[in-house]
């Protein structure tokens, strides 16, 4: 039915919805498939995810030809004020608001660092259903909830290319998935409970290297409740935009926590680090501002005296050899013994 007016039926878009969530639900109601509601659209040959990230105005203007939809409108639905770089971060329904309609994609779940709907205010949901409460539990969703603001509100910043000096969100996921320590198999509070036999069966897994990540240094909670298996981050910024929704609350906690105290947390990395790990700390930290590097430098050398002064308080003493004169010596016998 390709013509040049307006559609018969349009639907407005609804609070937040992405341009391929709205192009998605008209073609549905026109029975048709996507390229052929874009063909509509006298926009043949496009990809739907392109036009969301970029539209030009010559494209809004055929949009709004056949649809009446204001050009602010169908501009308010794409990701156009989003830098170039953030457009890997980009997630296709991966997070889901369960009060939103279940046709309906918003623009701020496509953010892995967003994990509540800003129209209901409800936790999202990954594709397996899971929500972030429940994995974590009450107690540690408290603790990590203001960290995971200031994270969500670093990385929002970074994506509209507004300024914030030499310590951004690449410096600082390019050290939390930096492999701090050896490899080492699971310990014992991470192997789940099992029997004996069971063991034996598994003996292959409970052996097996795991890779170590500085980010369970400045995310606990993440490292009591994250799967063995299912713990390692993919570096850099692939952890933020590939990662699951327990890997990407913990990247954004972490960031939040970083950009707070940054000193104290490399510290605190430098001395959970074994002798490899810390040079490959040192490699991420050489981004950071040299302010920060000498501040750093200035104050491990201390942390290092505390951490042996404690390790050496905490270790048992060993009973020292008395140098004193015994009264009786071995070699001596008593009298009167033949």
């Amino acid at each position: 039915m390709i013509g040049q007016g307006l559609l018969p039926v349009v639907f407005p878009p609804e609070a937040d919805e992405r341009l391929s969530s709205w192009i998605a639900r008209m073609a549905s109601f026109y029975a048709m498939t996507v390229p052929e509601f874009l063909a509509e659209l006298n926009l043949s040959g496009r990809d739907v995810f392109d036009l969301e990230w970029r539209l030009s105005e010559g494209e809004g203007a055929r949009i709004e030809a056949r649809t009446g939809l204001p050009p602010q409108v169908v501009q308010g639905m794409t990701f156009g004020e989003l830098i170039p770089e953030a457009r890997m971060m980009i997630r296709r329904n991966r997070y889901h608001c369960p009060m939103c309609p279940a046709d309906v994609q918003s623009k701020s779940a496509a953010l892995p660092w967003a994990f509540r709907c800003p129209v209901h205010g409800s936790d999202y949901q990954d594709t397996t259903g899971e929500m972030l409460p429940v994995v974590l539990g009450a107690k540690r969703m408290a603790t990590a909830e203001a960290p995971a603001k200031v994270g969500a509100a670093v990385l929002d910043a970074w994506i509209q290319g507004l300024g914030l000096g030499d310590l951004g969100p690449v410096e600082i996921l390019a050290l939390l998935t930096t492999r701090h320590r050896r490899a080492s198999p699971p310990s014992l509070s991470e192997q789940p409970r099992m029997s004996l036999e069971t063991r034996r069966d598994y003996h292959e897994f409970l052996t097996t290297p795991i890779i170590r990540q500085a980010l369970t240094v400045v995310v606990p909670e993440y490292d009591e409740v994250a799967p063995i298996l299912t713990k390692l981050v993919r570096p850099g910024l692939f952890g933020l935009a590939q990662g699951s929704l327990l890997q990407a609350f913990a990247l954004t906690v972490g960031i939040g926590r970083v950009v707070e105290k940054p000193v104290d947390q490399a510290i605190s990395i430098l001395l959970k680090s074994d002798v490899d790990g810390q040079v490959r700390v040192r490699d991420a930290l050489a981004t950071w501002p040299l302010s920060l590097r000498r501040r750093i430098s200035a104050r491990l050398w201390r942390a290092q005296r505390d951490e042996r002064e404690r390790q050496s308080a905490a270790k048992p003493r060993k009973r020292r050899q008395s140098h004193e004169f015994r009264l009786i010596q071995s070699h001596e016998y008593r009298s009167r013994i033949s």
